[in-house]
């Protein structure tokens, strides 16, 4: 189970798919009601940043995503659904969601290869099942969002929880799947979940750490599917591999797959990037995760820090180590907090396919930068990041990033500049935060960064 999330939202649970021990979590952001704010901004056309990675890479990273669940158990078999997919809604969805299913499912079709459709017919292979947070919460404490096989509603999986039925590991071929969705959480809350939950309920099962450029990554990084996931599910459905199929038989046939539906990684360098031990996962986890004492994530974190290093990595895991350890330092001493996130910006810098990873500690970095009366350096920190927030559809981290422009703006003399880019972040904060209380306590939140507004905050 995936119990946290990076980025600046809340520490969040994230989302899975569920064996009869097994359940995805994700929580909420608050219900969307009518608002006095500027109307809802929504992204338009998918900008994927195409995958670059070597297929002596993607041949391991793949075997590993299919044959095993996450918590390291293996899986005997392929499973995924044969023929045409079909996919349905029901429940009470919030507006938002039918869009958001339609453009992923036209991503899906173009970038993937998948012949996946909606319909309103009972018996579709996907039920995405719109309920209240609370209707999931009450089945599963931590969760916000889980995807379930062989159910096609929230009732009929109470009723199997236990049972071998809803075993991802007992199956041989997928034939139902059912998703539970908030329907009263933020707008980019409900599409993360519908992304990562899709996904999961399509193809891979498992979640690699190791992978900087994935939603199939428990570091949650990534909200939307990635160049390189609708690459993973192109070979998830192509015809040369099928359901049933052991992982020997896989490893077989993948070279050839690997060749024709990724041409250029024949050519490039593996990584080859070592596994990630289990004690690194659960320092991770027990640091960002819920049900700790702050002392006891303060010393997970140094656990994951002192692992990394220990391991002799130079990758995105030990920058998101050093992240979480200046997450936690924040409260208690910014200063410290600060160079934790000066590291953990080191090494997402060395490792290719972390521009995200970077828009999040710039975001913290040019906090740091205005709490300290440095708007220029704010400003060098946050142009690039912006882009790149946006290219990844990531609204909440959007708006974040321009309220820390407008402060720093403002901070800079240049007032008026300042009041057009945080009119125009309140789009994006209604699409990532929802509700008007939870889009003005960011305001809140981001304007007392200001050394000339009075108390110094933190993000």
């Amino acid at each position: 189970m995936r119990q946290f999330i990076l980025p600046l939202y809340l520490l969040l649970g994230a989302c899975m798919p569920v064996t009869s021990q097994d359940t995805a979590t994700r929580s909420d952001m608050g219900t969307v009601t009518e608002s006095a704010l500027p109307p809802i901004k929504v992204f338009s056309a998918p900008r994927p940043v195409p995958p670059h990675v070597s297929n002596r890479d993607l041949s391991r990273d793949f075997l590993d995503l299919a044959f095993q669940l996450e918590s390291g158990r293996a899986l005997p078999v392929l499973t995924r659904f044969d023929g045409p997919i079909s996919v349905r809604v029901t429940g009470a969805p919030p507006p938002n969601l039918v869009p958001d299913l339609n453009r992923l499912l036209y991503r899906l079709r173009s970038e993937a290869g998948m012949d996946i459709n909606q319909t309103a017919a009972a018996a579709a292979n996907v039920t995405i099942e719109a309920v209240p947070r609370s209707a999931i919460r009450k089945t599963l404490p931590q969760a916000a969002c889980f995807v379930a096989p062989n159910v096609s509603s929230l009732g009929e999986y109470r009723s199997a929880r236990r049972s071998a039925r809803v075993n991802w590991s007992r199956m041989t071929a997928r034939t139902r799947v059912a998703i539970f969705l908030p329907n009263d959480a933020s707008p980019q809350e409900v599409r993360d979940c519908l992304h990562e939950e899709l996904a999961q309920a399509l193809g891979p099962l498992n979640d690699l750490y190791r992978l900087p450029d994935s939603v199939f990554n428990d570091d949650n990084v990534h909200t939307v599917l990635t160049g390189f996931d609708m690459l993973v599910l192109r070979i998830y459905y192509d015809p040369a591999l099928r359901n049933g199929m052991r992982r020997s038989e896989a490893a077989r046939r993948l070279p050839a797959v690997l060749a024709r539906l990724n041409p250029a990684g024949e050519g490039l360098p593996p990584r080859r990037l070592g596994s990630t031990p289990r004690a690194w996962i659960n320092a991770v986890q027990e640091a960002l995760g819920p049900g700790a004492s702050p002392s006891q994530r303060q010393a997970a974190a140094r656990e994951a820090v002192k692992i990394a290093g220990v391991m002799g990595w130079s990758d995105h895991r030990r920058g998101f180590a050093h992240y979480a350890m200046g997450r936690i330092l924040q409260a208690s001493d910014p200063k410290a907090a600060h160079a934790q996130f000066t590291l953990a910006d080191r090494y997402f810098g060395a490792t290719p396919g972390t521009g995200l990873h970077r828009a999040y500690t710039a975001s913290q970095l040019a906090a740091y930068a205005i709490s300290q009366n440095r708007p220029d350096e704010a400003l060098a920190l946050l142009g690039g990041a912006i882009d790149i927030a946006a290219r990844h559809e990531n609204a909440a981290l959007l708006a974040t990033l321009m309220l820390l422009r407008a402060e720093a703006l403002d901070l800079a003399g240049r007032v008026s500049e300042g009041r057009e880019v945080r009119m125009d972040s309140l789009g994006w904060a209604r699409y990532g935060f929802g509700p008007d209380w939870a889009v003005r306590a960011k305001l809140r939140e981001i304007g007392s960064l200001n050394p000339l507004k009075g108390n110094v905050g933190r993000i």
